[in-house]
């Protein structure tokens, strides 16, 4: 019979598939001795039945039943007991960590009897009243699906009739009088009443965690964070313990290390007599964790040992959720922290070089992903000028948009195009949108701790919380600065994530210190532990120590491939010959395609050749002694003339005024017209092209041919490799490289030097790929042209498609992520296998890359080197990324930090 629930002594990290990442690490904390309420968890297997079925699996009451008697007698009381009620908390647990996109229910067990119990035992009634109010209103929209706006509003009415601003000031009278409000509107929004049955209440709550699974910011976090949908929760039942009990009690978040920066030492908040969503929400303005010293020496000591005790047995940062019950510290929750990108490289080396992991696991634990993330430019400090206000800085980087009040805004702002930044007093998990969709998220109450910090963290999102110096007003849209300047909505204004401050209008942008350490190989040499340049300069090192797979860049010009070096590329995958041909250089393009006789085409193309000779000898010269791939040209030659609609109209335009149209443009216009295809992707480009326009091969072969002789003759060391593209059939190679052979014996000879210019071909056909052992009998080479492959594959137009329906397909589930971004494993991931396999049947030796886009996409870069590839290609930009990613898939085995 298959089991559905463990005790949180029966289990420990290792089963965190089946009990989820909260349930099993309270199983770890529990075994490990620290404090931790005694509790059980329902299994994410329990979660997936339920969910599948739509009732609770069979037998999965009875296991609860069991375990909620053995957790009665350990307390010495029962459930909602009259007298002195044991009171339970309810809590998802997914595997990953999705803070706030699932339900908790806490103070299961109360009712009209029970509080009045819990009054007299505690000493309080205000603490009873105030518990049982949080219960309603919990279970009232979790479990009941009354909008929570609504509870909000009657609390707020509540304390503005009493004058004041916070609800530890109301007596416990008037949190009666609030649960009576509660219950009165569940009733008559529902028709039902809450449930006054401690055991009816538990049930409903589980199974209401269960069904948040599917909920829509749930789900939409899990598209965000590539999590899968099939997992399900676990949940969590545990007994209650109570920082709303006075000063001496309170509740926090802890991180073994800052996880915006990394740095080693305390950090989080703490809020006397409060509760822990009330932490995590900020509604109230939180403490630092050092006051917790002053307040409670002695907690905050054991505190500080536990969290020592949890990073050296978890080798990580750990974020902590704890409790302190009149002077008693209890440990609720730990798991791997969401870092920052900067806070990820540091922690890694740190840690490193506190021998806690090796330098390959910190290798393993950072990401090409959090490393273009610092390569991203940053403010101007120079020209800031003063800030509207300061906050926590609780997500680094730099962002720029326009003021928008509400998710909804930013979202439909965002889609129009527009760069916006969400302000809120403090997020929910239901303005999930507005952050996906905003540059920044700045907020006026919470700090680190808080749901807008550890989302925006979690997302690689600029965002500052707590600055407490605005007055943000939602309704009128509008916040007004300590000075008195008001921004209305629609107002650009500048957050700085890493500074925790805000400025009015667009600050200037500069170079990164990654980036500028890239550029010129200067280290950050910071004061104090590791500098972020330094973390960087260690795992690029250490990937390029393990890394198989060689990094080379995407670039057509020398600027381009001089920068790629200094990147660390390895070499020039993709060359694209026919950006030599734009500018100035297009009007030769035309008289070569107006050609009325080969003459006249030879001339143009004779007119082209010095021009793309002296492009190649200054790219071989920025790459010397590195191999440089050429791609013969591929476009379809219409590219290059003029729009046909913008001929038309100047053409008719002079016709209308009863002018003669220029001579030009009507000739222009009629080869537009003779050249036009209905598909011009799978018309005449690429070899098609090269076989069939007379010298183009010819002229552009002699080109690099040449440049290679100058290179040479010079002292330098070309290694230029000659690329066909588009080759569906072995024969179509066949044809041209015996063009190209004839031309690099003809400028050898003239040269007096040996030329040894590799040809090859790029794989971005489905019969290319399927065909590639023969094909393989041609090339000494081959480079997957992954963007066009992932198009003809599944039959897209990428520029229609993109705009049409993807984001259809991403909201309905058919894509995880865009098949252009991450490359699609199934389908064309297959077709690379298969040309991989039958190729190096052919030829053992063959040189195999990909210079599509998906070249610089840190998953595609792993499933390139589980393939076999001896190389990957990006954009410069992309290079270190590229290069990290390398050398993390040479590590597979090697365990890093999911955060997630």
């Amino acid at each position: 019979m298959v089991r559905y629930v463990y005790d949180f002594t029966e289990s420990g990290r290792d089963m965190a598939d089946l009990l989820g990442g909260k349930g099993s690490n309270l199983a770890e904390m529990t075994w490990l001795g620290l404090p931790v309420p005694p509790g059980f968890t329902l299994t994410t297997e329990a979660c997936r039945a339920f969910l599948d079925s739509g009732s609770e699996p069979v037998g999965l009451w009875e296991e609860v039943s069991a375990h909620l008697s053995a957790l009665e007698a350990s307390a010495g009381r029962s459930l909602g007991q009259p007298d002195d009620p044991l009171l339970l908390s309810v809590r998802s647990g997914a595997k990953f960590s999705m803070p706030g996109m699932m339900e908790t229910i806490l103070d299961i067990g109360l009712n009209d009897d029970s509080v009045l119990g819990l009054a007299k035992v505690s000493g309080s009634g205000r603490f009873a009243w105030d518990s049982y109010r949080r219960l309603v209103q919990m279970f009232g929209s979790t479990v009941m699906g009354v909008d929570s706006s609504r509870f909000e509003r009657s609390l707020a009415l509540l304390k503005e009739r009493r004058g004041v601003q916070d609800d530890v000031h109301l007596p416990a009278s008037d949190l009666a009088e609030l649960v009576e409000t509660y219950k009165n509107l569940i009733h008559l929004e529902t028709g039902d009443h809450f449930p006054h049955s401690p055991t009816e209440q538990l049930r409903r709550a589980v199974l209401a965690v269960f069904e948040s699974w599917n909920g829509e910011r749930a789900r939409l976090y899990r598209r965000r964070e590539h999590i899968a949908d099939d997992l399900g929760t676990a949940v969590n039942v545990q007994r209650m313990v109570f920082g709303n009990l006075g000063a001496d009690s309170g509740s926090g978040v802890a991180f073994t290390r800052d996880p915006a920066t990394g740095r080693s030492g305390l950090y989080g908040d703490y809020l006397p007599d409060a509760q822990g969503e009330d932490v995590v929400a900020g509604i109230r303005n939180t403490v630092p964790l050092a006051e917790l010293k002053r307040l409670d020496a002695v907690a905050y000591d054991g505190l500080r040992t536990h969290m020592r005790t949890l990073e050296r047995h978890y080798r990580d940062l750990c974020d902590i959720e704890f409790t302190i019950e009149r002077g008693t510290l209890w440990m609720l929750q730990t798991r791997v922290g969401k870092r920052t990108a900067e806070a990820a490289f540091v922690l890694a080396a740190e840690l490193a070089e506190e021998g806690l992991i090796t330098p390959d696991e910190a290798l393993a634990r950072v990401s090409g992903e959090g490393l273009a993330r610092l390569m991203f430019p940053r403010f101007d400090a120079s020209a800031t000028g003063s800030a509207l206000a300061h906050g926590v800085p609780a997500s680094p980087g730099a962002a720029v948009g326009a003021v928008v009040f509400d998710s909804a805004q930013a979202v439909r702002r965002a889609a129009a195009g527009e760069k916006v930044v969400l302000i809120r007093q403090e997020t929910t998990p239901d303005d999930l949108p507005g952050m996906i969709a905003a540059q920044a998220v700045l907020t006026s109450r919470g700090g680190k701790t808080s749901h807008a910090a550890v989302v925006a963290r979690g997302m690689g999102k600029v965002c500052v919380c707590g600055a407490e110096e605005l007055t943000v007003d939602t309704e009128a849209r509008r916040l007004t600065a300590a000075d008195g300047t008001v921004v209305e909505e629609g107002t650009v204004v500048s957050v700085d994530g890493s500074a925790g401050a805000v400025y009015a209008g667009p600050v200037p942008l500069v170079d990164s210190a990654v980036i500028r350490f890239l550029e010129d190989g200067r280290g950050g040499g910071g004061s104090q532990g590791v500098d972020v340049v330094d973390a960087v300069a260690r795992a690029l090192a250490r990937a390029d120590t393990v890394r198989r797979l060689e990094v080379r860049a995407n670039a057509d010009t020398p600027e381009d491939a001089e920068r790629a070096r200094r990147f660390g590329a390895q070499g020039i995958g993709l060359c694209r010959t026919e950006h030599m041909f734009l500018g100035e250089r297009r009007k030769l393009v035309e008289q070569m395609i107006l050609a009325g006789t080969d003459a006249e085409r030879d001339r143009a193309l004779a007119d082209l050749l010095p021009l793309q000779r002296r492009d190649f000898v200054g790219i071989l010269e920025a790459m010397d002694g590195l191999p440089v791939t050429i791609r013969l040209l591929d476009p379809p030659l219409h590219e290059f003339l003029p729009d046909h609609t913008e001929l038309a109209v100047r053409i008719a335009t002079a016709q209308a005024h009863g002018e003669e149209p220029d001579p030009h443009d009507v000739e222009l216009l009629g080869a537009v017209n003779r050249m036009h295809e209905e598909n011009p992707m799978l018309g005449l480009r690429g070899v098609r092209l090269g076989l069939i326009l007379p010298g183009l091969v010819t002229m552009q072969v002699r080109a690099i041919g040449e440049a290679v002789a100058e290179r040479l003759l010079a002292g330098g060391t070309p290694k230029a490799e000659i690329m066909v593209p588009l080759v569906g059939d072995v024969r179509e190679l066949r044809l041209v490289r015996e063009e190209v052979q004839r031309v690099l014996t003809e400028v050898s000879r003239a040269a007096g030097v040996a030329l040894d210019c590799p040809v090859g071909t790029m794989i971005e056909l489905p019969r290319a790929a399927l065909t590639a052992g023969r094909i393989a009998e041609e090339a000494e080479f081959f480079s997957f042209g992954t963007n066009d492959l992932t198009q003809t594959t599944w039959g897209f137009s990428r520029d229609d498609v993109e705009a049409e329906f993807f984001s259809a397909y991403l909201d309905k589930g058919v894509f995880s992520t865009s098949p252009f971004e991450a490359l699609d494993r199934e389908g064309v991931g297959r077709l690379v296998g298969i040309a991989v396999a039958e190729s190096r049947a052919t030829r053992p030796d063959l040189k195999i890359g990909v210079c599509g886009e998906h070249g610089g996409d840190p998953d595609s870069v792993h499933f390139f080197h589980t393939a076999g590839l001896d190389y990957v290609s990006c954009s410069p930009f992309r290079v270190p990324v590229a290069r990290l990613e390398a050398g993390r898939a040479a590590l597979e085995e090697t365990e890093g930090s999911d955060s997630r």
